[in-house]
């Protein structure tokens, strides 16, 4: 769904900012989706352990990109640097992990969990806005990227300390 996304982001078509954040949106509910059945059905496969994170993290840095395009102040690209390079130095952990046979250190954790959910809507309501859109809701896009910064943050720290004795040869 990536290029359909950038496709609608970037078309003349009426409400193309609504259809883009419409599909990001139910590319990330199908991805959440995915994932609760996977477990709850006992249906979890090493590819899909793999591919899953790959496809959250290639989705959240195309709209991050996007968005940084459309918002180009220091205000929003500093968290949108932030959680970019905290998506490509989580996934350099886990694959250092998984070489070290560790990888269920770095597993995907509760507040994880959270980053990825205020991303999520961080991204859509960013997506969605335009000259129209009332002020308060692009705020409200801001305040959850900056959210979703800090709980990025938080969740590297906490994986970093998970694997630390680990890349310390312990």
């Amino acid at each position: 769904m990536i290029p359909i996304v950038i496709i609608l982001h970037y078309s003349d078509l009426p409400h193309h900012n609504l259809l883009a954040a419409a599909l990001f949106a139910v590319a990330s509910l199908t991805d959440w989706l995915d994932g609760y059945l996977a477990r709850k059905l006992n249906q979890t496969s090493d590819f899909g352990a793999f591919l899953d994170p790959v496809a959250d993290k290639l989705l959240v840095v195309m709209a991050m990109v996007l968005l940084a395009a459309n918002h180009p102040s220091i205000w929003f690209v500093l968290p949108t640097a932030v959680i970019i390079a905290r998506e490509v130095f989580v996934s350099a952990l886990r694959e250092w992990m998984a070489n070290s046979n560790q990888r269920n250190l770095v597993k995907v954790g509760y507040i994880g969990k959270v980053k990825t959910t205020v991303q999520m809507i961080a991204i859509t309501i960013l997506l969605a806005v335009d000259a129209a859109t009332p002020e308060v809701i692009l705020w409200l896009g801001y305040v959850l990227i900056y959210v979703s910064a800090v709980f990025s943050l938080w969740s590297m720290v906490t994986y970093l300390s998970a694997a630390l004795p680990t890349l310390r040869g312990k």
